[in-house]
């Protein structure tokens, strides 16, 4: 598991990531927010301190505020407002002596008013210049009040309004990543269930998992079931095979000790060298049939791997046909009649072999009246026909089937009985078909695959 993270842990950050990223991106909305409605409410406020005194000042001409006037001022959002009159000749009128000093350029142009940031004795405020048309001790014209309220207070209201969003969405992660971690390992319970059944299974126990699983896992538990069915069927071949070599090599075993020990045991040179030569034709026997049953093992089993082999099925068959012409008999000839450019993917080795037993099948089992034997290699829309014939003494019908069966063998004849079951084997590791059929004289052996995609 080096370096891998557990599934709970990939989950998890899967599902929270995305969560906090959405977090922090309505953080930051929630602090904009709160910026805007604070600066909303003490504009507001700024306002209404302003009107108030505009027109107490303009009733009073400009001798006193009104108590309502004072209360408001000394408590605006839970701090101090101050305010600043001059008129239009730029004489002061009443408030404070000094006003702000703005950041920028926030003078009004004539009649109306502008919100600013600045300065009042080095602390930051927040302030409202206002401009108003009014006639005092006879002095007409714009008459200016400034309003203004240290800019803490509204910072504080800002703090607050974020500390109480930020506070919600920390709590909405934290819960979620609770009830996602917790939730997760109730999840993945049933894999425990799934792990439990598999680590239950052994060479003896390959049946199928048939436990509910969540939907998600079906297609690993069908992939594993699939894999026990291969599993079991290889074992069983492999069984199969043992319990066959063992039977079918007891007997040429113990023929091959037997004539060595009549080697050994000879009374003279001459029975020496006759029970010798019989010695080795049982012990070639012996040889041909274990390299049969390998190879009849090797057919049943051939690897995924070999099976995605491109073959370039006419060539490669001119090429096995001149290998083989060599070994013919003086008396019999090989006719070949081969279409260009088939191609199949197979094991390569395993189609040679089932061509070359089809050839010494001919040859073994054709008698004395076999003449000429036939390969023809076609194409069929999507398959590829592999057809072998001869002219000798062929199979009855009836025992058409026997002939293919392994260790079955129609009538006293040399070889194995494992020639046409290899062919078959082949046939059927490579999804084709292999088929005998007895003709007014000979036989005909046809060995079908698919063709190359």
């Amino acid at each position: 598991m080096g370096g891998i993270l557990s599934l709970r842990v990939r989950l998890t950050g899967i599902i929270l990531i995305p969560l906090v990223i959405i977090g922090c991106v309505i953080g930051a909305w929630a602090v904009h927010d709160a910026q805007d409605r604070a600066d909303d409410r003490f504009n507001r406020a700024l306002l209404s301190a302003a009107l108030a005194v505009s027109r107490d000042v303009a009733v009073s001409e400009g001798d006193a505020l009104s108590p309502q006037t004072n209360d408001l001022l000394l408590d605006s959002f839970g701090g101090v407002v101050f305010y600043h009159v001059y008129a239009p000749d730029g004489a002061f009128v009443t408030g404070y002596a000094t006003p702000p000093v703005p950041m920028g350029d926030a003078q009004p142009n004539g009649p109306g008013q502008a919100y600013f940031e600045g300065f009042h004795q080095a602390r930051p405020v927040r302030a409202l210049r206002f401009v108003d048309t009014m006639s005092i001790d006879g002095l007409a014209g714009d008459f200016t009040v400034t309003i203004w309220q240290d800019a803490a207070h509204r910072n504080a209201l800002v703090r607050d309004l974020v500390q109480n969003t930020l506070l919600v969405i920390l709590i909405l992660v934290v819960t979620v990543a609770l009830v996602v971690w917790f939730g997760v390992r109730q999840g993945l319970r049933p894999l425990n269930s799934l792990e439990d059944a598999i680590a239950r299974r052994s060479s003896d126990d390959l049946r199928a998992i048939k436990r509910g699983v969540p939907s998600e896992v079906t297609g690993i538990v069908t992939t594993l079931n699939d894999l026990f069915a291969q599993l079991a069927r290889s074992i069983t071949a492999q069984m199969d095979f043992l319990s066959n070599a063992a039977h079918q090599l007891k007997n040429p075993i113990a023929g091959v000790l037997a004539l060595a020990e009549a080697v050994d045991a000879a009374p003279n040179e001459q029975e020496t060298k006759k029970r010798a030569r019989d010695l080795l034709a049982a012990a070639r026997e012996t040889s041909e049939l274990s390299e049969k049953l390998l190879l009849m093992e090797r057919a049943k089993t051939i690897s995924p791997a070999s099976m995605r082999t491109p073959i370039d099925l006419s060539e490669s068959l001119t090429r096995w046909l001149a290998d083989f012409e060599p070994a013919l008999p003086g008396n019999v000839r090989l006719a070949a009649r081969i279409e260009e450019e088939l191609r199949i993917n197979g094991d390569e080795i395993m189609i040679r072999e089932a061509l070359l037993n089809l050839l010494h099948n001919a040859l073994i089992h054709g008698g004395k009246k076999l003449s000429a034997i036939s390969v023809v290699l076609s194409g069929h829309g999507e398959m590829v026909s592999l057809e072998v014939s001869d002219d000798g003494r062929g199979i009855a019908q009836s025992d058409l089937a026997r002939a293919a069966t392994r260790f079955e063998q129609v009538g006293p004849a040399q070889g194995t009985g494992l020639g046409l079951s290899i062919v078959g084997a082949v046939a059927q590791s490579h999804g084709g078909r292999f088929k005998l059929a007895s003709r007014g004289q000979g036989l005909e052996a046809t060995l079908t695959l698919p063709k190359a995609p």
